[in-house]
């Protein structure tokens, strides 16, 4: 992971270890903040920047797309020469790369709280069962089942009580 001016990128292609971290701060500019892809080449040992925008991207020149890349190296770039292809991390990205245990912690907290949920309404219908089965309908029965209902709908926990 490579971070310039408060962005992070990976690395998609390093053809003969062109990419130098140093030459690339030195010929990075704010133009290329719009690109989710970087091209670099080298020639006369000269590093030549050029963004990409995703082939999803609307409006975008064809010449200008991901899927262009190719064409742009053999036409437009000396043959044979050093190249590498950079991709912009997300946000997202860059956490799950630097606190992959964060995620972790996140997601078995999730797990173990919906495991408790689920293990207590299986208990509480498992004892209306039980109780239902050992007593004859009835008037009492009836509106004790309601209010049973009733207060495991209150209960009821929603996504919003996992996430605090």
């Amino acid at each position: 992971m490579i971070n310039v001016n408060q962005h992070y990128f990976h690395i998609i292609e390093n053809h003969k270890d062109a990419f130098n971290q140093e030459m690339f701060e030195g010929r990075y500019s704010e133009i290329l903040d719009r690109y989710p892809y970087i091209v670099g080449d080298i020639g006369f040992e000269q590093l030549r920047l050029k963004g990409f925008f995703d082939d999803k991207k609307k409006g975008a020149d064809i010449s200008k797309r991901f899927s262009a890349i190719q064409d742009y190296l053999l036409e437009y770039c000396n043959f044979g020469c050093a190249y590498f292809v950079l991709k912009r991390l997300t946000e997202s990205e860059v956490v799950k790369l630097t606190q992959p245990e964060l995620i972790t912690d996140i997601e078995s907290n999730e797990h173990d709280d919906l495991t408790e949920v689920i293990a207590e309404e299986e208990i509480e219908d498992s004892v209306v069962d039980e109780v239902a089965d050992d007593s004859k309908p009835t008037a009492d029965n009836e509106i004790a089942d309601e209010s049973h209902h009733a207060s495991k709908e209150k209960n009821m926990k929603t996504f919003s009580d996992f996430i605090k």
